[in-house]
């Protein structure tokens, strides 16, 4: 891409200015090529683009990742060069997108490396992941960072750390919902990137340099509400603790004085608490993180976490995730032998892991651990509840609607899953975890709560 860019910076039809913009894998270029500093690259646009490899897709807390297998199979094997006749057709041009060429399948093996099973092998961080990976005190050109409250699993992420890490002087973060891909070719996206690219590529003087730097598409039960912040987290969020609470399977205020305990079958099981219904209307927005108190009957715990939203009769509201059309509100990960944190790097609202070491489980012993949940953003109608699930096994609901690409069908994660038989043998992670609550284990949820104007 630096070639690409430097190339395209000399044609003479060009004033030198070079600017990026794609979305999802030509998103996460993006951030790689600009730690590389091409010199006239001038702007960019990751919209949906994940940034580091290790936390962001291959290994979510730790725990690794099928969505790259199904992936690579899937989008990434019909396309390689030698795929031939066996390949798709560009309803444009006619050709054979892999070329005309058609090799043997075990050629087209030989060709390839699988990044699934790099990552599969690899369940700590390593340089193999590192180089794959945004480096943000060298990303220092403008860009726009636009980021999908559905996104969890891959993108979202990467959006939001880009613009809170990147040493960049000139960034600007946007977040918004539906599909995948569906704003990035709405008016709305195309007037966005046109204002940036034209400010940026072309000098014009359109104000973009006075627009907010966070733009939020806050989401509420019923759609959206547009409005410009200036900072992320934002500056006057009431970083609120709600305490769980086994007795009552709530989650309160005040930590119980008592301390009390939830134990569920990792494999097939898990613990719910519920908020008292609200009573006014309550916008969440942010990031959010959890503190357990947790055992295990084996070596370790896989933690999967699950923020749900439901009205007054009960029933929950889903949102359009950035696949799954029946998505929760927050979702966050964690391998408790990976509890281990980067002080430095870690705050209350975002737990930051280094992956570096294992920390194996003594079995019935307690252990304190930090989840991060990635961000969210909805308005809680008054008489609507909020509920966290803890479970040892990835949120799925018991129906299944129809997928979309090589996925076939969608329970409520979409293809983000952690189902590898391997990375999840029964014997490390199909224990018996007990979830502690209260006295001196005040195992909480950590909520931005943003006052309404």
């Amino acid at each position: 891409m630096y070639a690409c860019i430097e190339w395209a910076a000399a044609q003479p039809w060009s004033n030198g200015k070079v600017g990026l913009s794609g979305i999802s894998y030509y998103a996460i270029n993006q951030w790689l090529v600009a730690g590389m500093q091409p010199p006239h690259l001038v702007a960019m646009c990751a919209w949906e683009g994940a940034a580091d490899s290790y936390r962001d897709w291959h290994r979510h807390g730790g725990i690794l990742s099928t969505f790259t297998d199904s992936w690579y199979r899937g989008q990434v094997h019909p396309l390689q060069h030698g795929y031939g006749a066996r390949g798709y057709v560009d309803p444009v041009t006619g050709l054979l997108v892999a070329g005309p060429e058609t090799l043997p399948d075990d050629e087209l093996a030989r060709n390839r490396t699988d990044p699934f099973q790099e990552a599969r092998r690899r369940e700590l961080l390593d340089d193999w992941y590192q180089v794959r990976s945004a480096d943000w005190s060298r990303v220092t050109v403008p860009f726009l960072s636009a980021g999908n409250w559905g996104g969890h699993g891959l993108h979202l992420r990467g959006n939001v750390e880009a613009f809170v890490q990147a040493a960049s002087a000139e960034k600007w973060l946007e977040i918004h919902g539906l599909e995948h891909w569906t704003h990035y070719y709405t008016n709305y996206g195309l007037e966005l990137q046109k204002r940036f690219f034209d400010y940026y590529l072309k000098g014009e003087r359109n104000g973009w340099d006075r627009e907010a730097r966070v733009l939020l598409n806050v989401r509420h039960v019923d759609g959206f509400e547009f409005r410009r912040e200036g900072e992320w987290p934002l500056a006057r969020t009431r970083w609120t603790r709600l305490y769980l609470n086994a007795a009552s399977g709530t989650l309160d205020s005040e930590p119980p004085a008592r301390q009390g305990l939830r134990e569920y079958e990792a494999m097939r099981g898990g613990v719910t608490f519920r908020t008292a219904p609200f009573q006014e209307e309550t916008e969440i927005t942010g990031p959010l993180a959890a503190k357990l108190f947790v055992s295990s009957t084996t070596r370790d715990a896989d933690l999967f976490l699950v923020v749900q939203l439901f009205d007054p009769e009960g029933r929950e509201v889903t949102f359009q995730g950035a696949l799954d059309p029946r998505g929760p509100i927050a979702q966050g990960w964690l391998r408790a032998s990976h509890r281990k944190l980067d002080p430095e790097r870690s705050t209350p609202y975002r737990p930051y892991h280094t992956h570096d070491e294992l920390q194996p489980l003594s079995p019935h012993e307690v252990y304190e651990v930090d989840v991060e949940i990635w961000p969210t953003s909805i308005v809680v109608p008054p008489g609507y509840t909020l509920t966290l699930t803890i479970q040892g096994h990835d949120f799925e609901r018991p129906d299944q609607v129809a997928g979309v690409g090589p996925w076939r069908a969608f329970r409520g994660s979409g293809p983000f899953l952690h189902n590898d038989p391997w990375d999840r043998r029964p014997e490390l992670y199909g224990g018996r975890v007990r979830v502690y609550t209260g006295g001196p284990t005040p195992s909480s949820l950590l909520v931005p709560v943003v006052p309404r104007d």
